[in-house]
């Protein structure tokens, strides 16, 4: 295929597919947000059904407030990982999912804030010398949950049996990222976790019994407010949880520059960031009402849509109805519940580094000089007192827990010490299109 002919688009944003290809188009997404979102209510101990279920119900949600014009699939978020397991262990899983809750809610204000001034103050809150650091901080925080996951079996012991199979389902998951092209280079989460998981049948850590007894049709573990918890809203769960709203903002709008070069329009302008924040945000509150994890948009699904030029918001809508549809599939969820703790912990081995990866990586493509003593003291902090897990203690019932308090300093810092590049961090946002765009006939 020639360059020019790699940028012809096969479906645009508001065209539908033949009736033969839309399952197929559908499921490709499907699979592409499959591994990881069921990955995160894995490892925080929520219903992966549910979280299923409300990636669709969000997704759907997502598309109707950005009025049909931005195809992105949301699903289960990695920032929360942390602060929900916190969150869980102090006050219950019902606290998580205020916390969750207060985190949309955080979406919509900004949404609001940035229909009435614009969104050049987000990026002066937001720099890359903070936002780079704390996403560092989220994947390596993680690191010793990766570890302990991979190494230990169910007694919390050490196995070497468990650790050999992480071990595998890693290489797996490397060899495809490396290797396979086109669509399955999207999905090395979900090839590891099924190779990983045959590689357990065979050395006899998978039990089936669950599967075996699931209906096929089965109501998830859905967690209502009023209904399994008593709603209240703590100084601890906001500090917790909240602050974690200054990372996935940033990811959105990165998602979003990305998202506009792909389909060759600037929807940082239209449908306006005001709505997908908006978008983004009622899909983490509706999550968190019926017991999922928070959502936030997903690079695998933009990368599907860069490799198949099918922009079509029909086929992104076709696989979050699939991904509701599989949440009420018990014998699914019960599968998915089956996958030995070594397996995931083997993608968590790879999966957290590449977080704490892409935040390295955005210091570099940012070019933040860390020869300038205001980046370098900025980047230390956050890294330090994030990695080292600090807690500030204002009251039995009142505390600031490691990444949330590198997060909040970062941002003080930033705005306190002079000196900063703020129409560099301004710019790297602007979205440049390139001159033609060109859609092939069907």
């Amino acid at each position: 295929m020639s360059g020019e002919d790699s940028k012809k688009v096969v479906l645009d944003i508001h065209e539908t597919p033949p009736p033969g290809k839309f399952l197929v188009l559908s499921i490709q997404h499907l699979f592409a947000m499959f591994g990881a979102t069921i990955l995160v209510p894995y490892l925080v101990g929520l219903s992966p059904g549910v979280a299923l279920i409300s990636s669709g119900v969000g997704t759907i949600t997502f598309l109707i407030i950005t009025k049909g014009q931005v195809p992105a699939y949301v699903g289960s978020s990695f920032a929360f990982i942390a602060p929900i397991i916190a969150a869980t262990a102090a006050d219950g899983p019902g606290a998580a999912m205020i916390g969750s809750f207060l985190a949309g809610l955080v979406y919509g204000i900004v949404a609001i804030a940035i229909k009435a001034t614009g969104h050049k103050w987000l990026i002066k809150l937001l720099p890359p010398v903070v936002v780079g650091p704390v996403i560092i901080v989220i994947g390596l925080s993680l690191a010793p949950t990766a570890v302990g996951m991979a190494m230990n079996n169910a007694n919390g012991e050490y196995s070497l049996l468990h650790f050999s199979v992480a071990l595998v389902t890693l290489m797996i998951v490397i060899l495809s990222s490396i290797f396979l092209r086109g669509f399955l280079n999207l999905i090395p989460v979900l090839i590891g976790i099924v190779g990983g998981y045959t590689f357990s049948a065979i050395v006899g850590l998978v039990d089936l019994s669950g599967v075996k007894s699931a209906k096929v049709f089965e109501m998830p573990d859905f967690i209502f407010p009023f209904v399994h918890y008593s709603p209240a809203v703590t100084l601890s769960i906001v500090a917790l949880m909240v602050p974690v709203s200054i990372v996935t903002l940033s990811e959105h709008i990165g998602h979003q520059m990305v998202l506009s070069k792909v389909v060759h329009k600037d929807l940082i302008q239209r449908p306006g960031l005001h709505r997908s924040i908006m978008g983004d945000g009622l899909a983490t509150m509706l999550a968190a009402l019926m017991g999922g994890p928070p959502n936030t948009t997903y690079g695998e699904n933009i990368g599907v849509l860069a490799i198949t030029r099918v922009f079509s918001v029909f086929v992104i809508g076709g696989a979050a109805v699939f991904a509701i549809l599989f949440g009420f599939i018990g014998k699914i969820t019960a599968l998915i519940s089956s996958i030995p703790t070594a397996v995931m912990g083997g993608i968590s081995l790879l999966l957290f580094g590449i977080i704490a990866a892409s935040g390295l990586r955005m210091l570099v493509d940012s070019k933040v000089d860390l020869d300038d003593k205001r980046n370098l003291i900025i980047s230390s902090v956050i890294l330090v007192v994030g990695i080292g897990g600090a807690i500030m203690k204002f009251s039995a019932n009142f505390e600031i827990h490691g990444m949330a308090l590198a997060a909040i300093l970062g941002v003080l810092l930033n705005w306190l010490i002079p000196g900063g590049a703020v129409e560099e961090d301004i710019n790297m946002y602007e979205v440049e299109l390139e001159p033609e765009h060109k859609t092939t006939a069907q």
